[in-house]
């Protein structure tokens, strides 16, 4: 959708703003409360917010290297990316950051009639895409402020034309075009193919 956007406003010659975000250490910043307020946020029932509560209040882990291991550490801030109710709840503590800046800017004019909400998120990668420069900047604030205090600050990347961005598996560069993504593709396919009959690791079929 991101993409197809581009390119409408570029046939349309329309003016439009696309900042790629990404949250540094993302699992590993999500304090407790901001959980606890994501699921009052979506009426989750009292006795699972108790329940999970508890679980991360009590959530324990150690390292081990050759030599040492360490004692048990408590996690008091961040969730386990190895917990399966880790993504969920990462997902609703993004989602109220989300529903508290939205409504810093405007949906982005496509022509046409056509517009494009100024936010599009994917688990810690977070686009804003806006008509106005105005609005870019005070999404960005807003975004900064609500992220930076409970969770650890956004991470700009660099302009398309200095350095390629890549978000959700797909990379932007000053050329927003298509036209080398073949050739990356099958390139990165030999690659892996090859190290694949490297490996050593046999498997068998039966269709």
């Amino acid at each position: 959708m991101i993409w197809e956007t581009i390119q409408r406003v570029k046939s349309e010659k329309r003016k439009l703003d696309v900042v790629w975000l990404d949250l540094a250490n993302a699992y590993g910043s999500v304090p407790n409360e901001r959980i606890q307020l994501a699921l009052r946020m979506y009426h989750v029932p009292e006795v699972i917010q108790v329940m999970l509560d508890d679980y991360f209040s009590a959530f324990c882990m150690r390292f081990s290297t050759n030599d040492y291991t360490t004692n048990w550490i408590n996690l008091e801030v961040g969730i386990a990316m190895e917990c399966t109710i880790s993504p969920i709840l990462f997902l609703m503590a993004m989602e109220v950051i989300l529903k508290a800046a939205e409504g810093s800017a405007g949906p982005a004019n496509l022509g046409g009639g056509g517009s494009m909400p100024p936010l599009k998120a994917s688990m810690d990668d977070t686009t804003v895409i806006c008509s106005k420069e105005d609005e870019t900047r005070r999404m960005l604030t807003c975004l900064d402020v609500l992220m930076s205090c409970p969770i650890d600050r956004l991470c700009l990347p660099q302009q398309v034309s200095q350095e390629p961005v890549k978000s959700l598996r797909r990379w932007y560069d000053s050329s927003m075009k298509d036209t080398g993504r073949g050739a990356e593709t099958l390139e990165l396919a030999s690659e892996n193919l090859l190290a694949i009959n490297k490996c050593g690791l046999q498997g068998k079929f039966k269709i």
